[in-house]
Protein backbone atom coordinates (compact mmCIF):
# COMPACT_ATOMS: atom_id res chain seq x y z
CA UNK A 1 0.00 0.00 0.00
CA UNK A 2 1.45 3.49 -0.86
CA UNK A 3 2.62 5.20 2.01
CA UNK A 4 0.55 8.49 1.65
CA UNK A 5 -2.64 5.96 1.45
CA UNK A 6 -1.64 4.85 5.01
CA UNK A 7 -1.03 8.25 6.25
CA UNK A 8 -4.73 9.02 4.95
CA UNK A 9 -6.36 6.09 6.26
CA UNK A 10 -5.28 6.76 9.48
CA UNK A 11 -6.73 10.39 9.46
CA UNK A 12 -9.91 9.06 8.24
CA UNK A 13 -9.77 6.52 11.16
CA UNK A 14 -9.00 9.49 13.99
CA UNK A 15 -11.60 11.73 12.21
CA UNK A 16 -13.91 9.07 12.98
CA UNK A 17 -12.74 8.41 16.30
CA UNK A 18 -13.36 12.26 17.21
CA UNK A 19 -17.17 11.80 15.68
CA UNK A 20 -17.99 9.00 17.86
CA UNK A 21 -16.74 11.29 20.77
CA UNK A 22 -18.79 13.63 20.06
CA UNK A 23 -21.74 11.03 20.11
CA UNK A 24 -21.51 9.92 23.33
CA UNK A 25 -19.52 6.65 22.17
CA UNK A 26 -16.19 6.66 24.22
CA UNK A 27 -15.80 2.97 23.84
CA UNK A 28 -16.32 3.27 20.22
CA UNK A 29 -13.99 6.18 19.70
CA UNK A 30 -11.14 4.79 22.41
CA UNK A 31 -11.52 1.59 19.98
CA UNK A 32 -11.16 3.84 16.93
CA UNK A 33 -7.59 6.16 18.33
CA UNK A 34 -6.29 2.33 18.91
CA UNK A 35 -6.83 1.29 15.40
CA UNK A 36 -5.46 4.69 14.43
CA UNK A 37 -2.47 4.13 16.24
CA UNK A 38 -1.63 0.51 15.01
CA UNK A 39 -2.24 2.41 11.29
CA UNK A 40 0.56 5.04 11.80
CA UNK A 41 2.62 2.36 13.50
CA UNK A 42 2.61 0.56 9.75
CA UNK A 43 3.34 3.70 8.22
CA UNK A 44 6.10 4.39 10.17
CA UNK A 45 7.33 0.61 10.37
CA UNK A 46 6.37 -1.55 7.27
CA UNK A 47 4.94 -4.33 7.56
CA UNK A 48 6.27 -6.42 4.98
CA UNK A 49 10.15 -4.96 6.28
CA UNK A 50 9.04 -6.57 9.73
CA UNK A 51 7.85 -9.94 8.41
CA UNK A 52 11.40 -10.30 6.13
CA UNK A 53 13.71 -9.14 9.20
CA UNK A 54 11.69 -11.57 11.58
CA UNK A 55 12.42 -14.63 8.92
CA UNK A 56 15.91 -13.49 8.13
CA UNK A 57 16.50 -13.72 12.28
CA UNK A 58 15.09 -17.44 11.94
CA UNK A 59 17.49 -18.02 9.19
CA UNK A 60 14.65 -18.39 6.52
CA UNK A 61 16.28 -16.53 3.55
CA UNK A 62 13.87 -18.04 1.09
CA UNK A 63 10.75 -16.77 3.24
CA UNK A 64 12.54 -13.49 3.94
CA UNK A 65 12.82 -13.28 -0.06
CA UNK A 66 9.67 -13.89 -0.38
CA UNK A 67 8.13 -11.09 2.05
CA UNK A 68 10.79 -8.61 0.78
CA UNK A 69 9.40 -9.14 -3.07
CA UNK A 70 6.15 -8.23 -1.79
CA UNK A 71 7.42 -4.49 -1.96
CA UNK A 72 6.95 -3.38 -5.69
CA UNK A 73 8.47 0.37 -5.69
CA UNK A 74 10.52 1.04 -2.54
CA UNK A 75 10.16 4.92 -3.17
CA UNK A 76 6.73 4.90 -3.06
CA UNK A 77 5.68 2.24 -0.14
CA UNK A 78 8.42 3.33 1.88
CA UNK A 79 9.34 6.46 4.20
CA UNK A 80 12.81 7.63 3.59
CA UNK A 81 14.54 5.30 6.74
CA UNK A 82 13.14 2.38 5.48
CA UNK A 83 13.73 2.62 2.14
CA UNK A 84 17.93 2.41 3.42
CA UNK A 85 17.06 -1.20 5.21
CA UNK A 86 15.23 -2.30 2.08
CA UNK A 87 18.07 -1.80 0.09
CA UNK A 88 20.50 -3.42 2.68
CA UNK A 89 18.01 -6.49 3.25
CA UNK A 90 17.93 -6.81 -0.50
CA UNK A 91 21.57 -7.04 -0.99
CA UNK A 92 22.15 -9.49 2.44
CA UNK A 93 19.65 -12.05 0.54
CA UNK A 94 20.87 -11.31 -2.75
CA UNK A 95 24.73 -12.18 -1.91
CA UNK A 96 24.08 -15.80 -1.12
CA UNK A 97 23.46 -16.30 -4.93
CA UNK A 98 25.07 -13.13 -6.90
CA UNK A 99 27.83 -11.52 -4.57
CA UNK A 100 28.63 -8.53 -7.53
CA UNK A 101 25.08 -7.83 -7.82
CA UNK A 102 24.50 -7.10 -4.55
CA UNK A 103 26.85 -4.41 -4.54
CA UNK A 104 24.06 -1.88 -6.50
CA UNK A 105 22.05 -2.42 -2.80
CA UNK A 106 24.40 -2.15 -0.62
CA UNK A 107 26.11 1.06 -2.21
CA UNK A 108 22.42 2.19 -2.75
CA UNK A 109 21.40 1.21 1.05
CA UNK A 110 24.47 3.65 1.93
CA UNK A 111 23.72 6.58 0.10
CA UNK A 112 19.93 6.70 1.05
CA UNK A 113 20.79 6.94 4.71
CA UNK A 114 20.91 4.23 7.34
CA UNK A 115 20.39 5.54 10.70
CA UNK A 116 22.40 3.08 12.83
CA UNK A 117 26.11 2.92 12.78
CA UNK A 118 26.71 -0.85 12.98
CA UNK A 119 23.99 -1.30 9.83
CA UNK A 120 26.40 1.36 7.96
CA UNK A 121 29.21 -1.16 9.80
CA UNK A 122 27.35 -3.87 7.99
CA UNK A 123 26.91 -2.07 5.04
CA UNK A 124 30.76 -1.30 4.48
CA UNK A 125 32.10 -4.33 5.64
CA UNK A 126 29.78 -6.34 2.11
CA UNK A 127 30.71 -3.68 0.23
CA UNK A 128 34.69 -4.52 1.44
CA UNK A 129 33.91 -8.32 0.43
CA UNK A 130 32.57 -7.17 -2.90
CA UNK A 131 35.76 -5.41 -3.51
CA UNK A 132 38.00 -7.92 -2.92
CA UNK A 133 36.16 -10.34 -4.93
CA UNK A 134 36.67 -7.81 -7.96
CA UNK A 135 40.20 -7.40 -6.34
CA UNK A 136 39.92 -4.05 -5.47
CA UNK A 137 42.69 -4.04 -2.56
CA UNK A 138 42.75 -0.58 -1.73
CA UNK A 139 38.57 0.31 -1.86
CA UNK A 140 38.19 -2.72 -0.03
CA UNK A 141 41.35 -1.32 2.67
CA UNK A 142 39.01 1.85 3.04
CA UNK A 143 35.88 -0.22 3.10
CA UNK A 144 37.39 -2.02 6.21
CA UNK A 145 38.91 0.76 7.71
CA UNK A 146 35.44 2.75 7.52
CA UNK A 147 33.89 -0.09 9.02
CA UNK A 148 36.27 -1.12 11.73
CA UNK A 149 35.37 2.74 13.01
CA UNK A 150 31.88 2.32 12.70
CA UNK A 151 31.64 -0.60 14.92
CA UNK A 152 31.97 0.56 18.07
CA UNK A 153 30.64 -2.57 20.07
CA UNK A 154 33.17 -4.53 18.26
CA UNK A 155 30.41 -7.15 16.58
CA UNK A 156 32.02 -7.48 13.37
CA UNK A 157 35.69 -7.74 14.72
CA UNK A 158 35.78 -11.60 13.13
CA UNK A 159 34.49 -10.59 10.11
CA UNK A 160 36.77 -7.28 9.52
CA UNK A 161 40.06 -10.01 10.68
CA UNK A 162 39.00 -11.93 8.46
CA UNK A 163 38.51 -9.76 5.25
CA UNK A 164 41.93 -8.05 6.55
CA UNK A 165 43.70 -11.86 6.23
CA UNK A 166 41.76 -12.18 2.39
CA UNK A 167 43.27 -9.62 1.60
CA UNK A 168 46.83 -9.80 3.38
CA UNK A 169 47.56 -13.12 4.61
CA UNK A 170 50.34 -11.99 6.69
CA UNK A 171 48.45 -9.60 8.81
CA UNK A 172 48.78 -10.04 12.62
CA UNK A 173 47.36 -7.87 15.20
CA UNK A 174 50.02 -4.96 15.37
CA UNK A 175 51.93 -3.87 12.16
CA UNK A 176 49.84 -4.46 9.38
CA UNK A 177 48.57 -1.47 7.16
CA UNK A 178 45.34 -2.04 9.09
CA UNK A 179 46.02 -1.56 12.57
CA UNK A 180 48.48 2.39 13.05
CA UNK A 181 51.39 0.78 14.61
CA UNK A 182 52.24 3.03 17.69
CA UNK A 183 54.66 4.85 17.57
CA UNK A 184 57.85 5.25 19.51
CA UNK A 185 58.57 8.03 21.99
CA UNK A 186 61.96 9.58 21.82
CA UNK A 187 63.69 10.60 25.49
Amino acid sequence: MHKNIKLAVAIIIFGLAIWQFTESNIGNGIMLILLSLIVIFFYVRNEYLLMAFLRLRKQDMDGAQKWIDKIKNPKKQLIKPQEAYYYLLKGTLLQRNNLLGAEKYFRQALSTGLMMDHDKAMAKLNLAGVAIAKRRNREAIMLLREAKDLDKKKMFADQIKELQHRIDPTVKARGSKFVPKKKKRRK
